[in-house]
């Protein structure tokens, strides 16, 4: 079966709740299904204009505000953090199933830590924990010696703060929250509720149906990638023995440039994206971190966009700019704009949008482009829109 690109375009916004209007209630169990839906929220610390969890929840429910996500995590309970391919907020419905990343992530980290520090970090594992545990929760700077505390970079990391990453990362320790964005971490019986012991192939059989169902239709690399959980080589076994028992089915995805790519889905497909809801006409500011976007080679192939974020390239060589938007109108992402909040005067700058090729700015585009720029500036909390002369460039020769 092939799948057209405009309906695998609709299928996939769908999956990612970006085919529907950004409207609706964004706190309490309603933020919480949301997140259910697209797995967990990555989060990132850079804020030129909303940090990318926020941001990410606000595309698409634009009633959305920051403590909500907090109280989810900090007070209820329902989201627990930790990796999949970055550090995430992930539903606490999925901790019985995480328990295989934590054994596995305590055995690589170890042996990497080990290769890194030597013994020196694992002296400090039982102090941590006797800290923890009699003291409360703490942060880095909480344990850190005067001759460790020079440092806050990763190669500046000394043995106390190795310690609480390795045991956060094999499950022992849990973020119970943030301090601004700094991790604050406590017993992890404190903080998850009780979990149920789940065996390495049903934990499997749970991260590659939950992947697929989250993307709509994927490779056997794009499944295991999904929470970075399962090796390429489970994944490729689990679509093999999904395949034989009917639960999935092969199916050809066309591209942006017309070209069919090998993929698998759930039996049904095609109605499933014939079932999909047209995504609205209105533009949409993404994060970078944007999980529509994460996968970047997907992304160029399904929509024909080439996107790479810019942060780590020299100023001198980068071509867009350290923190560069991609817009979306419909189902098509349509440019690349660079602005940052300047909170200290209450405007959010807009430096640039470079429109993708052939694409017209006609008065009405301009008009959505500008009211979302309103809305975002509101999100960001500052007052006007300000835009730097020769905002609107030509786009990618």
């Amino acid at each position: 079966m092939i799948l057209e690109n405009p309906l695998a375009r609709r299928l996939f916004l769908d999956r990612h709740a970006l085919a529907g209007p950004p409207a609706g209630a964004a706190s309490g169990p309603d933020l919480l299904a949301l997140i259910d839906r697209l797995g967990f929220v990555q989060l990132d610390s850079i804020n030129t204009v909303a940090r990318a969890h926020h941001q990410i929840l606000w595309s698409r429910r634009t009633a959305y505000r920051a403590p909500a996500l907090k109280r989810l995590h900090e007070r209820d309970r329902s989201l627990f953090e930790h990796w999949t391919h970055d550090a995430a907020l992930i539903p606490a419905a999925f901790l019985d199933h995480w328990q295989l990343r934590f054994a596995r992530d305590a055995a690589r980290i170890r042996e990497r830590y080990r290769q890194w520090q030597g013994p020196a970090f694992e002296a400090e594992i039982d102090t941590v924990i006797a800290r923890i545990r009699d003291g409360g929760p703490v942060g880095t700077g909480d344990l850190a010696t005067p001759r460790e505390g020079r440092g806050q970079g990763w190669w500046d990391w000394q043995p106390s703060k190795t310690a609480l990453e390795f045991l956060w990362r094999s499950g022992r320790l849990a973020v119970t929250r943030r301090d601004g964005f700094a991790k604050v971490y406590d017993l992890a019986e404190r903080v998850y509720p009780q979990v149920v012991a789940r065996g390495e192939a049903e934990t499997i059989d749970w991260a590659c149906t939950a992947a697929l169902d989250r993307l709509g239709f994927a490779t056997s690399g794009e499944i295991a990638a999904f929470w970075a959980k399962v090796t390429p080589a489970e994944a490729r076994d689990w679509c093999t023995a999904a395949l034989a028992s009917g639960a999935i089915e092969e199916v050809r995805i066309e591209g942006a440039d017309g070209t069919l790519r090998r993929h698998f889905a759930r039996p049904g497909l095609r109605a499933a994206a014939e079932a999909a809801p047209e995504p609205p006409g209105r533009v949409r500011i993404l994060s970078p971190f944007d999980p529509a976007l994460r996968d970047r080679a997907r992304a160029e192939r399904l929509f024909g966009f080439h996107y790479r974020i810019e942060v780590f390239v020299p100023e001198a060589q980068r071509r867009w700019g350290y923190y560069v938007f991609p817009v979306l109108e419909g189902d098509r992402l349509i440019g690349r704009l660079d602005a940052r909040a300047r909170r200290a005067e209450g405007v959010l700058q807009v430096r640039a949008f470079w429109p993708e090729a052939g694409l017209r700015m006609g008065g009405g585009r301009l008009a959505r482009l500008e009211a979302e720029l309103s809305r975002l500036a509101r999100f960001a909390g500052v007052e006007t829109v300000g835009f730097d002369p020769g905002w609107l460039r030509a786009g990618p020769g």
